[in-house]
């Protein structure tokens, strides 16, 4: 399972750091995926790690001012959000998938609320 962490309520201009905790899978198999849906909005990606080696990748929406990393001693995947905006406003989840290159989910957390007010 996914258990995602750290949201809360923000001003502008602030940061957050999200964490996704991992647990009865293999971690290092699998590739760890942020997402965020607000509402009436469809959800949309932001990062992914591959944590046998860390590789990681952004799209245009946490490209600059997100980044991904993991600890996999503590099977755990962050996210940190710097510069927040209320367009960031949304609940973020992650997800784990095996395969780097796409491909089905195999687990998903309940997720957490980001709010960044003005």
């Amino acid at each position: 399972q996914l258990v995602e962490s750290g949201g809360g309520l923000v001003q502008a201009g602030g940061s957050l750091r999200l964490s996704c905790a991992a647990s009865g899978f293999t971690f290092d198999d699998y590739v760890i995926a942020w997402f965020r849906q607000a509402p009436g909005k469809e959800r949309e990606g932001i990062s992914c790690i591959r944590i046998s080696d860390e590789k990681t990748f952004y799209t245009d929406s946490g490209k600059g001012r997100f980044t991904i990393s993991s600890d996999n001693a503590k099977n755990t995947v962050y996210l940190q959000m710097n510069s927040l905006t209320p367009e960031d406003t949304a609940v973020y989840y992650c997800a784990a998938r095996p395969d780097w290159n796409g491909g089905k989910y195999d687990y998903f957390g309940q997720g957490t609320q980001v709010t960044v007010s003005s």
